[in-house]
């Protein structure tokens, strides 16, 4: 009965899939959202081809985003303009109210199509920043035309973000470990097009089952120990 148990325990899957991006400034792995599956499949059949491999983060702006997977940019020479390549189809949007532009997370870059459909490789990581209530009581107003929910707006003003693109773009993943790769991607000098002047190039792998179940461990710890920390004292 006990290797039974131990068997079922050691062949349970991990409760998400995650990625890992590596790039010569550092790396960070992603948790992929089980509440945009289209997103998420999708990003796990490119990355198992190698699409990934090789590309650039060729748009970087500075407390907004840092963009990549344009399979133009494998070959693009220096200074060339990119954000036009695409594997030649678009994902449907997966709007989710519980999926925010907090700092961090993993979202689809697209263009001004009218379903606001996702481009078929192009995604970004958010930098974002913080903000005040008056500046989220503006944004609500004159861009959004929806109220942010409290706990959202509560990370907004502590953690940062771009609420502005909320319910527009796709969110799909969030960073787990290694953030601090966002800003130190997103300090790199630039040209004119927002293209850092040294090519900024990743390879992105899939963890494999034991590699996320032991990360999905590692961060429940870290929840019940941040929860400790934190928690009212009696």
């Amino acid at each position: 009965m006990l290797c039974m148990c131990f068997i079922s325990a050691f062949s349970a899957k991990p409760k998400n899939q995650y990625i890992k991006i590596k790039t010569a400034q550092g790396e960070c792995i992603v948790k992929l959202y089980n509440e945009t599956p289209q997103h998420r499949d999708n990003f796990l059949k490119l990355t198992e081809k190698g699409t990934y491999n090789g590309t650039l983060f060729h748009r970087v702006i500075k407390d907004f985003m840092i963009q990549g997977g344009d399979p133009d940019s494998k070959s693009a020479v220096k200074g060339a303009l990119l954000g036009e390549g695409t594997v030649g189809y678009t994902v449907p949007a997966e709007f989710r109210d519980s999926l925010f532009h907090k700092k961090g997370v993993l979202a689809a870059a697209r263009d001004n199509n009218p379903e606001k459909a996702s481009s078929g490789s192009q995604f970004y990581l958010v930098q974002g920043k913080i903000f005040t209530d008056e500046q989220l009581d503006g944004l609500e107003k004159n861009r959004l035309k929806h109220k942010i929910p409290q706990s959202q707006r509560e990370i907004y003003k502590t953690v940062g973000g771009t609420p502005h693109l909320d319910r527009s773009y796709t969110v799909y993943g969030e960073i787990v470990k290694g953030i601090e790769l966002v800003d130190k991607i997103a300090a790199t000098e630039t040209d004119g097009n927002n293209r850092p002047l040294a090519d900024v190039k990743m390879d992105i792998s899939i963890l494999k089952r034991r590699e996320a179940k032991k990360l999905e461990k590692a961060l429940a710890r870290e929840a019940k120990a941040l929860a400790k920390t934190t928690s009212p004292k009696a």
